[in-house]
């Protein structure tokens, strides 16, 4: 059976999250797992410590203090994490999903979701976190770390209202394109969805010829083809489709992409503002 894995946190990308786990499970007939980590701070920078600064004998009380504090906010991380996990089962409830679990762990996101999904079909995340949620063009760090360390194919969730109502795939070429082209043509979540094969550059027997793994596997795709670099080619393509879900690959071709996830696929999970799922 295939298996979610849905990452929450207190950003308001939770809601979407919740419903784009729903539409996926719903078409792949799916388990979820509702994950939400309470993290580790680092216990300088969370108590803001100037304690070397004062007195020893003041400095006790102080550090009893803070350690109170500290237990205090960990109480209610606790709470909320409960809280937001409680909300988005019975939201999955309502909305059909009924093979859901709930899961509350302490430590790194990274390395929870990366022990986690060693079952998971799929890996579901908002773009951004509650502490950078209001920041535009920005994708969370732990967004990037999970997208960079899992081995599972990883949807990020925009603050998006709608459902898909098509799927656009932003194609290259390259391996990891031909496996999103693969993704798309096999994968139940797709049934039914008109597809969109995005390109960029010049029209010509070059890129005809580029096209040809994705138009053979995909023959009733409507092919879009725009002289304009791969970022601006993609993001005004998915602007011009409205409520589609876009399907990349996870890497591109910069020589740092054991560093970052590649130069267009960042670009376009910081500008676009659709669902994006990344395969590997």
């Amino acid at each position: 059976m295939r298996h979610i894995l849905a990452c929450l946190d207190a950003s308001a990308y939770g809601v979407s999250v919740i419903d784009l786990t729903a539409w996926v499970a719903t078409r792949l007939s799916a388990s979820v797992e509702l994950l939400h980590v309470v993290q580790r701070k680092d216990a300088v920078a969370a108590r803001h410590d100037l304690s070397g600064a004062i007195g020893l004998g003041v400095k006790s009380e102080l550090l009893e203090e803070l350690t109170r504090i500290d237990q205090s906010a960990g109480r209610i991380a606790i709470a909320q994490g409960r809280s937001i996990l409680a909300d988005a089962e019975a939201r999955l409830r309502d909305a059909g999903v009924s093979d859901v679990t709930s899961l509350l762990r302490h430590g790194s996101v990274v390395e929870t979701v990366t022990a986690r999904e060693a079952d998971a079909t799929l890996v579901i995340i908002g773009k951004r976190g509650s502490d950078h949620q209001m920041a535009q063009d920005h994708i969370g760090s732990s967004v990037e770390r999970v997208v960079r360390a899992s081995i599972r194919p990883v949807l990020i969730a925009s603050r998006w209202e709608k459902l898909p109502t098509s799927v656009t795939i932003a194609f290259d070429g390259s391996a990891s394109a031909i496996k999103a082209v693969a993704q798309v043509a096999e994968s139940p979540l797709f049934a039914g969805l008109p597809v969109h094969i995005v390109m960029a550059g010049a029209k010509g027997d070059a890129h005809r010829d580029r096209l040809a793994p994705a138009t053979t596997r995909l023959p009733d795709a409507e092919v879009h083809i725009i002289d304009d670099s791969p970022e601006k080619a993609i993001a005004e393509t998915v602007a011009g489709l409205g409520d589609t879900m876009l399907v990349m690959g996870a890497y591109g071709h910069s020589p740092l992409r054991t560093l970052i996830v590649g130069s267009t696929t960042t670009a376009m999970v910081r500008t676009v503002h659709v669902p994006i799922l990344l395969v590997r």
